[in-house]
């Protein structure tokens, strides 16, 4: 059942939440755990993508909201 080195936790979801993973863990012959590992893994997939997108923009400059919204104004496009 546990793999050598797995951490176990206790995890409370919102009841129609928990139904629906538990009908999709059925459906897909896959356990609840392994499909919460998947979405857990798939999140801070995304993390690492946006963290690295910050650092290739990090030098770029800053530009207050307000200047932004000027210059809209002033070339017509609000």
């Amino acid at each position: 059942m546990y793999q050598t080195g797995q951490k176990r936790a206790t995890i409370y979801f919102d009841p129609a939440l928990h139904r629906a993973l538990r009908l999709k863990a059925a459906e897909t012959d896959c356990s609840v755990s392994a499909l919460v590992n998947e979405a857990v893994k798939a999140a801070l997939s995304e993390d690492v993508d946006d963290l690295e997108a910050f650092e290739l923009r990090e030098n770029e400059p800053d530009h207050a909201f307000e200047d932004v919204v000027r210059d809209l104004r002033r070339r017509g496009k609000i």
